[in-house]
């Protein structure tokens, strides 16, 4: 029997040293996806884990919203386990999910997991709206100045324009994509 554990990160600038610490104390081995939500479908070390995972294993985590952020998700993944005889732990939700309380506990704990992520969405969407309407640009920086822009307007129109986009754009250091997209 092998414990492996399952640390996932939002983005990469999250430190992950507490939950390293904790699941390195108990586990065999631990898979670690940095930059990648729980609700990807796409989670190539996660699938990875999965599949090493053999009859008698445990999948540890620290918390279940580290593996997953939908009941859905997190009800379909737990079923799959328990069909290959793999149990899950959580190490701060210490509940035994092949027990009727404890597949209860966990399911709360997911729908938890799902409305906190809403919630932090709908609070970031509110945000940055509220920025825009203080004025705030929000994105990423614009590569090219508003200068930038008007002298390769004037450019292109001076004696039937002097060089074409693809030229203008590397006299400005960037594609010709983002040029055409500054102009319009």
């Amino acid at each position: 029997m092998s414990k492996l554990g399952y640390i996932r990160t939002s983005t990469d600038k999250q430190l992950i040293d507490r939950q390293v610490n904790q699941l390195e104390k108990i586990c065999d081995e631990v898979f670690i996806e940095d930059g990648v939500s729980a609700v990807k479908k796409k989670r190539p070390v996660y699938d990875r884990l999965i599949n090493q995972l053999v009859d008698g294993d445990v999948l540890v985590v620290l918390s279940l919203d580290r593996a997953y952020r939908s009941v859905i998700d997190a009800l379909s993944e737990l079923d799959k386990l328990h069909q290959r005889n793999i149990e899950f732990y959580s190490l701060t939700q210490n509940f035994d999910t092949r027990t009727p309380e404890g597949k209860l506990l966990y399911t709360v704990s997911a729908a938890l997991a799902e409305w906190e992520r809403s919630i932090l969405s709908k609070r970031t969407k509110e945000g940055m709206e509220a920025a825009r309407k203080r004025g705030s640009i929000i994105g990423r920086p614009r590569k090219l100045k508003p200068e930038q822009v008007s002298w390769a307007k004037s450019m292109m129109l001076i004696n039937g324009g002097v060089g074409t986009i693809t030229q203008i754009s590397s006299a400005l250091d960037v594609s010709p994509q983002t040029l055409k997209r500054a102009i319009v």
